[in-house]
């Protein structure tokens, strides 16, 4: 053994001791992947690097840095780059897939409410280099194209029952922070299944904003609307009336709430029970009469819950005049609750969203997941109950027309 190879030996030991284990590989694969490139662009230029042949095909024109991720960790390459034409080595080719791969685990990190400062950590526990958070907007961007197929696919069919619902959300916009509204509609259809609608993000709750949502879906096509289950946003009423011709419902439960802030803590118990045995009669003129004795019971001492009521009366015990079987799903906004509780668990861990579209990102997102998980679950309504109300309607139009 000569004295080099000795020292050279000798080196590459004190290297080994000194380097951690995954470093020497991932330097050891910069090499063979180095060799290999080189191996390859020999042949595409039927020369070697400054070999002069009468052979030659091509030249040699520098290089362009890469990184690889690999399960060494990431290596770092220089490909070859040709002066006509270009070169790409086949082993790097699989790293397409992890780079696909790598967006699909961002996107759903981002879906389940990572925020984009935790990804980065998120991606180098998978052995892969830290990206930044612009990177990671870009890549969330591909999700954009599913959540707008969906949010825009055509509405077959009737929908008779409508939820609206709205989540606040704060965003940035030009240099200030402000809240929007997520306006989330949920309807259910002849099958009785609920299907999402669409979403909509409002920077109010004026009468053109709630027009142009409707007009949206209905435009896409949504008909034979009978009912819209609400809270009382302001506009909605004129804009529902308008473009569907459709009941609103207040919800009863923010109904409650309202009731409940007329009077004292004391008498909230009280007022509670009573308004209930009202909801609880079993017809409609029976809970409007039970209303207006309510009304004459407390207007000497609640003058301003009395005068709620009497505004009230009518968009509150709207879903009695449907079917009985429905009143428990229709009276209030309560089977939104869930998805409600849902975005805000998402949208809390993002906390101030970059903009409106971010928000369309992420909540259409969560939606489509939630309308893919009510298409394989049980009705929400049955068959029979939902043709009732579709019936009663056909009914009504036939009346309408031998007037």
């Amino acid at each position: 053994m000569t004295k080099s190879t000795i020292s050279e030996t000798a080196a590459l030991k004190a290297l080994l001791s000194e380097t951690a284990d995954h470093q020497i590989l991932a330097e050891m694969l910069g090499f063979v992947a180095d060799r290999l490139m080189a191996l390859d662009v020999d042949q595409l230029c039927g020369a070697q690097a400054h070999e002069r042949a009468a052979e030659r095909l091509n030249h040699r024109n520098g290089y362009r840095e890469r990184r690889w991720e690999t399960r060494a960790g990431t290596v770092g390459v220089q490909i070859p780059k040709l002066r006509k034409g270009s070169y790409f080595p086949e082993f790097l080719e699989p790293r397409r897939a992890s780079e696909k791969a790598m967006t699909a685990v961002i996107q759903e990190a981002y879906i389940q409410g990572v925020s984009t400062r935790s990804v980065d950590d998120l991606v180098k526990t998978m052995g892969m280099t830290g990206i930044s958070k612009s990177q990671v907007s870009r890549l969330c961007g591909e999700i954009d194209e599913r959540v707008d197929a969906f949010l825009d696919r055509p509405l077959e069919g009737e929908w008779p029952y409508l939820w609206l619902d709205a989540t606040y959300i704060k965003v940035r916009r030009s240099g200030r922070i402000v809240s929007v509204a997520a306006i989330v509609a949920v309807a259910v259809n002849l099958d009785g299944r609920r299907e999402v609608l669409g979403i909509a993000i409002q920077p109010s709750e004026a009468e053109v904003f709630w027009d142009e949502f409707l007009r949206a879906l209905a435009d896409r096509g949504l008909r034979g609307v009978k009912l819209i289950i609400a809270d009382e946003h302001k506009g909605l009423k004129a804009a529902a009336a308008k473009v569907l011709g459709a009941t609103i419902q207040r919800c009863r439960v923010h109904f409650m709430r309202n009731a409940l802030a007329c009077v004292g803590k004391k008498d909230r118990p009280i007022v509670t029970a009573a308004l209930r045995t009202a909801f609880d009669q079993d017809t409609l003129a029976d809970s409007k009469e039970h209303w207006v004795k309510l009304i004459e019971a407390f207007r000497p001492r609640h003058a301003k819950l009395a005068e709620l009521m009497v505004r009230a009366e009518d968009d509150v015990l709207a879903y009695k005049t449907f079917p009985q079987a429905h009143w428990r799903q229709i009276h209030s906004t309560n089977p939104l609750e869930r998805l409600n509780k849902e975005i805000k668990r998402r949208t809390n861990v993002v906390g101030i969203f970059p903009n409106e579209p971010a928000i369309k990102r992420l909540v259409g997102a969560l939606m489509l997941e939630q309308n893919d998980e009510w298409a394989v679950t049980r009705r929400y309504m049955t068959l029979e109950t939902v043709a009732t109300v579709c019936e009663d309607n056909t009914m009504d139009l036939a009346k309408i027309a031998a007037l």
